[in-house]
């Protein structure tokens, strides 16, 4: 196990280096592979890595998991509060889609989720400008295959040392790294909305989508779950799409 945070530390630095940054920041969500990633930035860059804790109609310290890690790990942190401009910036929209007649509110839920993982990275990169650094992203293997990311949200990022890996080996790295209890056994979650858990979003468990990833036989309908949301979220994994150059006259 130490092997592989040595392979990963090293690689996030390399990386790092080779893009002429001055370190690493990861944005904090209290969750399992945010503290993963965590650790490792500590490691690769003890002085120049950050932590960003960015609450959404909570407080800074009401994220008490984020806030336990980075005080274990002694990792430097700044927390920004965006409850004031995601509503504003929600209210606006709902207001002037309202005025045009187009306002479903059955899509808002999700819709308004989608806004928060996209200022949460917005804003990100706008404190990783600050301080010269690139922003670390947190997506597992699980959530790659599946799509299970907001696109230009938490799927903006300049690197995912855990891309590779499945949920059941960041959990491996979690327990080697020391990673609070608390963390590691808490259920998944990317805090969407009150009482939003990854797995029931997603309609299969991760433990069926790491067996599938292994090879491994699971139910048939989580098969086809798994299958499905691969299919549904190619456009996630791939550079925006454009046409062929125009060859005619």
């Amino acid at each position: 196990m130490e092997k592989k945070v040595e392979y990963l530390t090293n690689w996030i630095k390399e990386k790092v280096e080779e893009a002429g940054a001055n370190g690493a920041l990861v944005g904090i969500s209290g969750g399992i592979d945010s503290a993963v990633v965590s650790c490792l930035i500590k490691r690769a860059f003890p002085d120049q890595s950050l932590g960003v804790i960015l609450p959404i109609d909570q407080e800074v310290q009401d994220q008490e998991d984020a806030v336990t890690l980075v005080e274990e790990i002694g990792l430097n942190y700044i927390g920004i509060n965006l409850t004031d401009p995601y509503q504003t910036t929600h209210a606006t929209i709902r207001e002037k889609l309202k005025e045009k007649g187009d306002w479903q509110e059955e899509r808002s839920q999700l819709g308004g989720a989608n806004l928060q993982a996209r200022l949460r990275m917005s804003t990100l990169y706008a404190v990783a400008n600050h301080y010269g650094y690139l922003v670390i992203g947190t997506d597992n293997a699980a959530e790659d295959y599946t799509g299970y990311f907001t696109k230009y949200g938490d799927g903006g990022v300049d690197l995912v040392p855990l891309i590779n890996l499945r949920k059941e080996e960041v959990r491996e790295l979690a327990e080697y790294l020391e990673v609070p209890g608390s963390i590691i056994n808490k259920k998944p979650s990317a805090e969407l909305w009150e009482g939003q858990s990854d797995e029931d979003e997603l309609g299969v468990s991760y433990d069926s989508i790491d067996a599938y990833l292994r090879g491994e036989s699971i139910s048939q309908k989580d098969k086809e779950r798994v299958q499905q949301l691969h299919k549904q979220t190619q456009h996630k994994r791939q550079i925006p799409a454009g046409p062929e150059p125009f060859k005619g006259e």
